[in-house]
């Protein structure tokens, strides 16, 4: 039970108060008087998920104009009285969520809740500023394309998620469907996905969590627009073939690979067990038993890891190395090789502490400021996890045993069937 009187090392339910608006906002607030500042952290159940394959990149294309001028302040009126007074905002959608943000002293939250508010709920979507958006987008997009290690990432999307799934596809578009997007298709995604339904607001600083709560309700209390249900994300089938692909890009020297699966949703039973085998694979120390074998062992790459990303949906658990061209087939041999020893050789139990020792010490790093705590908190209402979820972390890592390692990336891991994309020079 929530009281002002507790602090805890963690935020927790003791010292995180939660209401829940009666338009559909969730807001959480935590105090911290050490530092005069206040961070505002939250999202808005809009994103990549709603936009038509056609028009892929339009949530992108539309949170960036959204920052660019609303219905009550022009860009320059926008960005002039934020940055007057020292604070910063922003807006960005993902592929489930658009996320915002802003920080700022505490005495300047009434102004971030304004200006959040506005570009929220008025955005004015000016021609000029949209065409200016378009450029950069197209600009960036031309980028990517010469970019070995971003092609590679966007390749292995395409090979791992069927063509149904959100997860197929560039988040930033294509050139030809940022080229097609009018204005009106911005407006209308507006209208339509962005509600208070499911959105949440995290305020973490030296405000009393009350007045916090107090202050969101008088400023975002009176939207009421509404979005439509969403369907359930289209299944993604597990892979039974290798599926791959080569990327040819002129005048470059090195190639970067991506090898792997679509990995369990954050929600799956897995997830925790899969995160701490991925550490062992590599993450802890100079990159795991990857960055032991394939750079430091062989020197077949400028870098070998590997990652697990949940979310919503079933996301990437993948290996990705940046090498030599002349080393890419020795590079994913090894690779192989360490996917089929995880799976068949139960991880040491020194091994496995070591990794569990580095999961559980870096929490409270990642905890030493008002944005890491407000980034946590926002990161456990996304995902059900419950505000006692920091509390229980030592323990949830800890009962992970060998074999339940062992389990879960047998389930997940398949050295036979994956897909593999490659990015490099011309072969």
């Amino acid at each position: 039970m929530y009281t002002s009187k507790t602090r805890h090392a963690f935020p927790g339910p003791e010292d995180t108060l939660r209401q829940t608006l009666p338009n559909g906002i969730t807001v959480l607030a935590r105090e911290n008087f050490d530092s005069p500042s206040v961070v505002v952290e939250g999202y808005i159940e809009a994103g990549n998920e709603d936009e038509p394959h056609d028009k892929a990149g339009l949530a992108n294309f539309a949170t960036d104009v959204m920052e660019r001028g609303t219905q009550h302040r022009s860009f320059e009126q926008l960005y002039e009285e934020v940055e007057s007074v020292g604070a910063s905002f922003g807006v960005g959608a993902g592929t489930h969520i658009t996320s915002f943000g802003a920080k700022g002293l505490v005495e300047q939250l009434p102004l971030l809740l304004d200006v959040l508010n506005d570009v929220l709920r008025y955005p004015a979507f000016p021609v000029d500023q949209m065409e200016h958006a378009r450029r950069e987008i197209l600009t960036d997009l031309r980028e990517e394309a010469h970019d070995t290690r971003d092609m590679a990432a966007i390749t292995f999307h395409e090979l791992a998620y069927p063509e149904s799934h959100p997860y197929h596809y560039n988040a930033s578009g294509y050139p030809e469907t940022i080229a097609a997007i009018t204005r009106d298709d911005l407006t209308a995604f507006h209208r339509r996905y962005f509600s208070p339904q499911g959105m949440t607001l995290v305020v973490v600083g030296a405000v009393k969590a009350e007045k916090a709560v107090e202050a969101i309700a008088e400023v975002f209390g009176s939207w009421e627009a509404t979005r439509p249900e969403r369907v359930p994300l289209p299944t993604v089938p597990t892979l039974t073939e290798i599926a791959k692909k080569y990327v040819a890009i002129p005048e470059k020297t090195q190639s970067d690979l991506i090898l792997g699966w679509p990995g369990p949703e954050r929600r799956d039973p897995d997830f925790l067990t899969c995160n701490l085998a991925n550490t062992v694979l590599g993450i802890f120390g100079m990159m795991g038993r990857l960055g032991e074998r394939v750079r430091s062992q062989n020197g077949l790459a400028y870098y070998a890891y590997s990652r697990i990303e949940g979310g919503k949906g079933p996301g990437p658990w993948n290996v990705a190395a940046g090498v030599n061209p002349t080393n890419v087939d020795h590079a994913i041999e090894l690779i192989l090789e360490e996917i089929r020893r995880i799976r068949e050789e139960r991880i040491p139990a020194g091994e496995l502490t070591d990794s569990k020792t580095y999961l559980t010490g870096s929490l409270p790093l990642r905890l030493e400021t008002n944005e890491g705590v407000a980034q946590m908190l926002t990161y456990i209402e996304r995902n059900a996890l419950g505000l006692d979820y920091l509390q229980r972390y030592p323990t949830l890592i800890n009962e992970i045993t060998p074999l339940k390692a062992q389990e879960a990336v047998r389930r997940w891991l398949d050295p036979d069937h994956y897909a593999l994309a490659i990015a490099g020079p011309p072969l």
